[in-house]
């Protein structure tokens, strides 16, 4: 680095710019942690050093020593990353205590039990994109139900699972009780109605991890989802119910307001005596969500002044900023809402989510 010619700058701009990183200096990195023993960390450190590879490191080596000094995390997932066996990182990283909370859409979370139930009846097909329409209705004809390049067997999945939860939530309705969805789904792993596919490795469902380790679940916009659809079939009373149909009462499932309130309840227990980070994975409702617990803290609770701000912000996705998107808005935006204050880390790496979270996950698990 110049620092004749960096001299002449102004003192703001001097302030951004660092020493090219390199085997003897790692620029921002070397405020987090020093340079890795791992070969994994010490080869990303050696590699990933600008761009969205950049961002990935610093993103990845700040929450391990977030973690490191008692904060706590925050991880959400969107679309159907649980399809794409995210579990396989996610679960390891949630039986090292390294997530404390987990936001998913219903489709990923109902996705972790298929996988643990189904995974041999799994298929993958690398160039979906060139598949006819005549193609696709033989895969649906088929019972495969393509998810981009990964097939869910929907017999061997779902149907196994839908007797089993229909009778909780039957049972549910005559004792007059409700529950969280993913409440019920724990049930499945506690009263052992469900078994491993033979060919799956039960230790890759994060949502087993999550259940032995006790870690909360929110679920917004449960109906989103292929059981939420049955359930709302269940429930539905109107002209187009086959009067032979089950009518199921929709009071015994626990709503978005429940997990909102439980978020409430959950932050300002967990933010009291740590810090809490938020890791977002993919865009969409499973992190806009829970980031507005701290700005409706403060504002719709009115408890000015007794709010722990959210330490950190990290999003990984390829949302663009438009149309007013919360999944493709960065950081400096979310300070204008007060999710986020200027005090708060935060990165936007603009990438595929199932190339640059195995980066995060190795370094966050030491390898």
């Amino acid at each position: 680095m110049d620092k004749k010619k960096i001299g002449k700058l102004s003192k703001g701009l001097r302030q951004l710019i660092e020493e090219e990183p390199n085997d003897k200096t790692s620029g921002t990195i070397s405020a987090h942690v020093k340079s890795a023993s791992q070969p994994v960390t010490a080869y990303a450190q050696r590699t990933l050093n600008h761009l969205n590879g950049g961002s990935t490191l610093q993103s990845a080596l700040w929450l391990k020593n977030h973690l490191k000094n008692g904060g706590k995390l925050v991880v959400t997932l969107a679309g159907a990353l649980s399809s794409f066996q995210v579990g396989v990182m996610l679960a390891e990283l949630i039986r090292q205590n390294k997530v404390h909370l987990v936001s998913a859409t219903g489709a990923n979370h109902e996705e972790s039990y298929y996988r643990y139930v189904a995974h041999s009846h799994y298929a993958y097909i690398p160039r979906y994109t060139e598949l006819t329409p005549q193609q696709e209705a033989e895969l649906r004809d088929a019972g495969l139900r393509r998810i981009t390049d990964t097939f869910l067997p929907e017999d061997e999945s779902v149907r196994i699972m839908e007797p089993h939860l229909l009778k909780m939530w039957q049972d549910a309705e005559r004792k007059g009780e409700k529950y969280f969805p993913h409440e019920y789904f724990r049930r499945l792993f506690k009263e052992k109605l469900i078994k491993a596919d033979p060919k799956a490795n039960p230790h890759d469902c994060w949502a087993y991890a999550a259940y032995e380790k006790d870690v909360p679940i929110v679920i917004p916009g449960f109906e989103d989802s292929t059981m939420g659809n049955i359930f709302a079939s269940y429930t539905y009373g109107g002209p187009h119910k086959n009067k032979k149909d089950i009518v199921l009462s929709g009071s015994v499932m626990k709503t978005g307001l429940d997990y909102f309130h439980l978020m409430y309840d959950w932050y300002q227990k967990e933010s009291k005596n740590s810090p809490i980070a938020f890791l977002q994975l993919g865009g969409g409702i499973s992190a806009d969500f829970p980031i507005c617990v701290v700005p409706s803290l403060k504002h719709d609770l009115r408890l000015h002044g007794k709010v722990r701000d959210w330490a950190g912000f990290i999003e990984i996705g390829s949302s663009p900023m438009s149309y007013g998107s919360y999944s493709g808005a960065g950081g400096k935006e979310k300070i204008t809402w007060d999710k986020l204050s200027t005090q708060s880390y935060y990165q936007i790496i603009q990438s595929d989510v199932t190339v640059v979270f195995p980066w995060i996950a190795a370094v966050l698990l030491g390898l």
